[in-house]
């Protein structure tokens, strides 16, 4: 007798119920019917499984929840189907590693976030939490589902944010917007550690148009109120702009693969031909014949780094400093740089808080940090003084200060005033800092030095020009690198065709380095 037979029940019992479970599945996967996909596809956008179909190495997901219904006690919710309640959960690999992963369904009530998909959500987070597997929101939603959430259940929400924040600096966190992500969810990106937007399509803020009308009576757009052009050029709150789903599924591997499964692992080494000892000839004819002609930046750093390739963070916000991903002899390294091209590199409040925020990520995931210095020091003025800029110029002193990861300062030019604390100069404990023969190591400019200092002696003299030029000259021969290093200020001065093999026998020396700090809670950073 079958096992079957004992427990009473025929052997073709269970293929009906086998049916029923693939064509509820079937169902499922369509998501809100052809005709929501077919709406979907003319805006130029991927449905959730398009999308995930893009991302997870093929025939490794598993989904999670996809039975996912809606609560009906609501009587707003009477009559309405959610499949999966508008969120696709579960885990795959990307490129060969496991991350959890929740794509939201705009072709289901809009993608709205509903108390079901919620619990999925929580499930999904609390798996890459215990497992320690990064985890990637692939955001297009309407926000909160109000048939749902209204009413005084409402007290019990919110947790989303508090887990968010639990994982922040344990496993790398991916928001992208492809579509909206309206109201309270707009923290959800706001939260998260590198976030790419859809240019037209994503957008985030925290009421929509016509409740901004309702408030203020301001007439606004989606895109003018919350748009890639918003948050990728003037809040900063975005780090990349892309064209399309495909560009940003892309931007999501490539940025992963700068990062490790978590703050326990190291990034992945990763093969290249580009020798570690390569010297660049063009590195001689990078800088401009005068330290008042700007020059790109971008230019040195792409003949530093392997193979040229670097991946740039919030490259159209606060310009006047790059934070960029690169890797020098496989290893992946975060590279903070002064831009001369953009007001000669000077630095203020959103480019202190670019700044910061990104030694802060590179040092919760062990990314060693690259200092690039050509700085004349920080902005002055009525108008960034009102701004802040002392908090914000504190918030990159504090960050540059507590981080423990390998830090490697080049002093290129300009090294002027705080500008050189905030860019990891000799007391903020670079493992290693070297200059290029051009560097000018200085609280400020050998100009700006004697417009100071001699004021009234040059006003005094018979040719006041002459009398300043003099001076320059005299005080120029003060701001001299071979000085900071005969006083062993800077480790060396080196050929900048140097530079590479310099930086890649560093991050060599510094791979286990540990420091010890006092024991306390945590600091109080400013913000």
């Amino acid at each position: 007798m079958s096992a079957t037979e004992e427990r009473g029940a025929p052997a073709s019992a269970l293929r009906p119920l086998v049916e029923d479970l693939h064509a509820r599945r079937e169902r499922a996967r369509l998501g809100g019917g052809e005709e929501r996909i077919a709406r979907q596809h003319e805006q130029d956008k991927l449905t959730a499984r398009e999308r995930l179909d893009l991302l997870i190495d093929e025939g490794t997901f598993t989904e999670l929840g996809i039975h996912g219904r809606p609560h009906f006690s609501q009587r707003a919710m009477e009559g309405k189907e959610a499949p999966a309640d508008g969120v696709v959960t579960g885990y795959g690999s990307v490129e060969g590693r496991t991350v959890a992963v929740c794509a939201y369904d705009f072709t289901v009530m809009a993608g709205s976030m509903g108390m079901t998909g919620e619990l999925k959500v929580t499930r999904l987070r609390e798996l890459a939490l215990s497992k320690r597997i990064p985890f990637i929101w692939l955001l297009d939603s309407a926000g909160a589902r109000i048939q749902e959430a209204v009413g005084s259940l409402f007290a019990g929400s919110g947790f989303l944010f508090r887990e968010e924040v639990v994982m922040s600096g344990v496993i790398p966190q991916i928001a992208a917007l492809m579509g909206p992500c309206a109201a309270g969810t707009a923290y959800i990106p706001g939260l998260a550690d590198f976030v790419p937007m859809v240019r037209g399509r994503g957008s985030m803020a925290l009421a929509g148009p016509h409740l901004v009308k309702a408030v203020t009576g301001e007439d606004v757009t989606q895109e003018e109120l919350g748009g890639s052009r918003v948050h990728c050029r003037k809040s900063g709150v975005a780090d990349l702009e892309v064209a399309s789903d495909e560009e940003c599924i892309q931007a999501i591997k490539d940025y992963l693969s700068f990062m490790p499964q978590n703050c326990e692992e190291r990034s992945p080494l990763r093969a290249t031909a580009d020798p570690p000892g390569r010297m660049d000839e063009e590195l001689m004819d990078v800088l401009p014949d005068s330290n008042r002609k700007p020059y790109d930046m971008y230019e040195l750093i792409r003949r530093i780094v392997d193979d040229g390739f670097y991946f740039d963070m919030k490259p159209q916000f606060a310009k006047t400093v790059i934070t960029c991903f690169a890797r020098m002899g496989g290893r992946a390294v975060g590279i903070v740089a002064s831009q001369p091209k953009q007001l000669g590199g000077i630095l203020e409040n959103d480019s202190a808080d670019k700044a910061a925020r990104f030694v802060n990520l590179c040092d919760a995931f062990g990314v060693p940090l690259i200092f690039l210095q050509d700085v004349p020091g920080f902005m002055v003025g009525t108008k960034v003084e009102q701004g802040g800029i002392i908090r914000h110029g504190a918030k990159m002193l504090y960050a540059v200060s507590r981080a423990t990861v390998p830090k490697i300062t080049i002093v290129v030019r300009k090294a002027y005033g705080a500008g050189y604390y905030v860019m990891c100069g000799k007391a903020y404990e670079p493992d290693l800092i070297v200059a290029w023969p051009t560097a000018e190591i200085s609280v400020m400019g050998a100009e700006g030095a004697v417009n100071i200092i001699f004021r009234k002696q040059v006003e005094a003299a018979e040719d006041p020009e002459a009398k300043r030029a003099e001076l320059v000259a005299e005080f120029q021969k003060i701001i001299d690198p071979y000085i900071a290093a005969g006083n062993a200020m800077v480790d060396d001065v080196i050929d900048p065709r140097e530079t590479r093999p310099t930086v890649i026998r560093a991050l060599e020396m510094a791979q286990s380095k540990r420091v010890e700090r006092p024991w306390k809670r945590h600091g109080v950073m400013p913000v």
